[in-house]
């Protein structure tokens, strides 16, 4: 039997996923604060006393959002509600993610406090301002009546590009909800346990891991003997320069790092690292150099308050969204 096309058959269309997005969703806190729901699971966090905590997060946030616009990335901005109070409302990217083919999804959140984030109206904002065509909604939610939680790119790396979702076990990633989600959006797994350098593991997995298109960020000595190996060389299938990290740079974020997608008008399409301030002082030189040379741009906010008393960075206060 003959392998050729005829001469105007149409050759396949294979998509290709980016990794980047060049838009993302991002909420003004109205009531941040330290949140002692969360603080149990998430070592990051600090009961510190600060008057003027709110306004400093509300500063902090204004001054990333600005620089981000200012870079070229569309923001959409949305005002946190005040009632309920959500001290933690500046991380939207727990709570849904927005995919280029149109899904939106909703994730079970373990703290109760945390819930009322997802809102109607912020998806709504994001269709509006963004243009942003809601295809499908899956909604994982059912799952906190049962203990089971998946919160969203902060449980999630994703290789978008090769479709493959990195893991670590944790109180707030499940191994059975990651299986569901994995299989709604034709994904692969890579589940492995991570932990500080105190035997806890990681909250979230964007905390000791980043990857863009030409770089995987990631604390190899936290992931697990057992495990390291195996996500390692999947990290390396996919063509990235890997870039160790370790738990003196992790403790200051500096896993919490993401690179998004811009337009320069000399240079055209251009790649731009987010990070903040205590993630690129905590960085050696020549892994920030690395780091560097697989990026066009590096966008460096100074977060002190969103992330003592928070337990997030920059990473954690973008939703992505990636447009058609």
């Amino acid at each position: 039997m003959s392998t050729s096309s005829p001469a105007n058959a149409s050759p396949l269309r294979v998509p290709v996923h980016r990794q980047c997005a060049d838009a993302v969703l991002m909420i003004r806190p109205a009531c941040f604060r330290y949140n002692p729901e969360t603080a149990p699971s998430n070592a990051f966090q600090h009961p510190e006393r600060l008057a003027d905590a709110a306004a400093s997060a509300q500063a902090e946030f204004d001054a990333l959002a600005a620089a981000l616009a200012g870079e070229g990335v569309r923001v959409c901005i949305c005002a946190d509600s005040a009632a309920p109070p959500k001290p933690d409302a500046v991380f939207p990217n727990n709570w849904v993610s927005f995919h280029a083919d149109g899904t939106v999804v909703l994730y079970p959140m373990q703290a109760p406090s945390r819930r009322a984030e997802r809102r109607r109206d912020v998806l709504q904002a994001v269709s509006a301002q963004l243009g942003f065509q809601v295809s499908r909604v899956l909604d994982l939610t059912d799952h906190e009546r049962e203990g089971r939680f998946l919160e969203g790119t902060g449980s999630l790396v994703l290789d978008r590009r090769t479709r493959v979702a990195y893991a670590c076990q944790s109180p707030r990633t499940d191994a059975v909800v990651l299986e569901e989600w994995a299989r709604a959006l034709g994904y692969d797994t890579v589940l492995f346990d991570a932990a500080d350098r105190g035997g806890v593991p990681f909250y979230h997995t964007n905390v000791l891991m980043g990857l863009g298109e030409r770089f995987a960020l990631v604390g190899a000595e936290a992931i697990a003997l057992a495990d390291r190996t195996r996500v390692l060389n999947r990290l390396r299938a996919s063509g990235r320069e890997l870039i160790e990290v370790g738990y003196d740079e992790l403790e200051h974020f500096a896993g919490n790092v993401l690179e998004l997608a811009t337009q320069d008008e000399a240079l055209g399409d251009c790649r731009i690292l987010v990070m903040s301030r205590s993630a690129r002082d905590a960085l050696e030189s020549d892994t920030f150099a690395r780091l560097c040379a697989c990026t066009d741009d590096v966008l460096v906010a100074p977060l002190p308050t969103i992330e003592r008393l928070g337990g997030g960075s920059a990473r954690c206060m973008l939703a992505e969204v990636f447009l058609p």
